[in-house]
């Protein structure tokens, strides 16, 4: 007869999963240096991204665990200290310089891959400009998108529509002969990667078997608990049969434990731990309520958080209406170790105000003077991180069911 498998609660498992993604804490502290390099490395990446409705994502991840947390703290560990770097993960991300190592095998694994996936969705000839992008970057510096394909036709048909020599630049990027030495405004400015990434990580190298191992165990030190399939998206940098496969072993050599992990609506799921994991009790998140942007680490995966926190959330930008259930870019708020609503707000820096336009509160959630307080104070504070001097509450802002 099998043994039953440990639980986690649901209560334990939504703080010990916030305390790993560095929710569980007040918000304050060193925002800038070695301490915002040390929050980095602790929640593992930050992605990017050009929405600014309020302030980039990457900004506002960072100002949700840190509200002393400035823009421009960013910059200096990035562009002169060098111990971040910009490259994929799901998406777009900052990342320590000091994983850059295991990225070589993505770097392989893509140089083909890319071309292949590309072809019929990239304009045609982009891979014969690797060679003339490379050379001008070799000889002239960093460059641009807008200064490489001299006399190529400009794209109008949206974000992904590139000229050939601008595709040409984002593959070299994606395979590890580029990297982004800094950003102008938004825009990435590429430079050689043996003039960016510094030489001791450069010089790193390791098996893949390595790579597997790290991958899989450093994604269930910032998870707590976790399925093959989400140690193997958290970084994106090893399949999931890898990832299943580390599983079984670490599982047989007693380096990992299966467990259940209870859900929100008590459904459990199976994963795996540290086994000093079972005896931990994850600290009490501190009562405030919070803004966090829709990108934020902890609601990548919109399927666990779900299943954690009952919450149901997607962005909609793409969704037209009137199928549109809330505002197209909503920030989730959280409560303490709770998701208890979304948030539709925007910056208008011209009339400094940051105007709310709706608040959804979750199921179950009432919009008493108390919550409204918390969530007046911390808009307030959200406000002045986005450069405006009064927060405007439009008529209707409150839609509670």
């Amino acid at each position: 007869m099998s043994m039953a498998l440990p639980v986690i609660d649901n209560l334990t498992a939504r703080r010990l999963f916030l305390d790993r993604h560095a929710l569980a804490e007040a918000p304050v502290g060193p925002s800038s240096g070695a301490a915002l390099g040390a929050l980095i490395d602790r929640i593992g990446f930050v992605q990017v991204d050009s929405i600014n409705t309020v302030e980039r994502a990457h900004h506002m991840i960072l100002w949700s665990r840190r509200q002393g947390y400035r823009p421009e703290a960013l910059k200096p560990l990035l562009e002169r200290d060098r111990v971040l770097w910009e490259h994929w993960t799901h998406d777009a991300s900052v990342l320590p310089v000091s994983v850059y190592g295991h990225w070589k095998h993505r770097f392989a694994r893509d140089r083909g891959r890319l071309v292949e996936s590309w072809t019929g969705w990239q304009r045609e000839g982009f891979h014969e400009k690797f060679d003339a992008v490379l050379k001008q970057v070799a000889d002239g510096g960093p460059v641009s998108s807008s200064e490489v394909g001299e006399g190529e036709a400009r794209g109008k048909g949206g974000w992904w529509d590139w000229h050939p020599s601008k595709a040409a630049l984002e593959y070299l990027w994606r395979v590890g002969e580029l990297a982004v030495c800094r950003r102008d405004g938004f825009r990435k400015v590429y430079d050689l990667t043996e003039r960016v990434i510094p030489a001791a990580a450069r010089g790193a190298a390791y098996h893949e078997a390595e790579t597997v191992d790290w991958a899989c165990s450093s994604a269930l030190d910032r998870l707590g608990f976790a399925t093959s399939g989400e140690l193997a998206a958290y970084w994106g940098l090893v399949g999931p049969e890898a990832a299943k496969g580390w599983v079984r072993g670490a599982v047989a050599a007693g380096r990992v434990v299966e467990a259940e992990v209870g859900g929100w609506t008590g459904a459990r799921r199976r994963v795996v731990v540290w086994p000093e994991v079972l005896d931990e009790v994850p600290p009490e998140p501190p009562g405030r309520l919070r803004v966090l942007s829709p990108f934020d680490p902890a609601l990548r995966d919109r399927a666990r958080a779900e299943h954690l926190f009952g919450f149901v959330f997607r962005i909609e930008v793409f969704v037209p209406e009137p199928k549109r259930q809330f505002g197209y870019y909503v920030f989730p708020l959280l409560e303490g170790d709770r998701l208890v609503g979304r948030l539709d707000a925007k910056a208008h820096r011209d009339g400094a105000a940051l105007k709310v336009r709706a608040v959804w509160p979750e199921a179950g959630v009432r919009m008493g003077t108390g919550r409204q307080a918390r969530l007046a104070a911390e808009l307030d504070r959200l406000a002045r991180f986005a450069g405006c001097d009064r927060v405007d509450w439009l008529p209707g802002w409150d839609r509670s069911a």
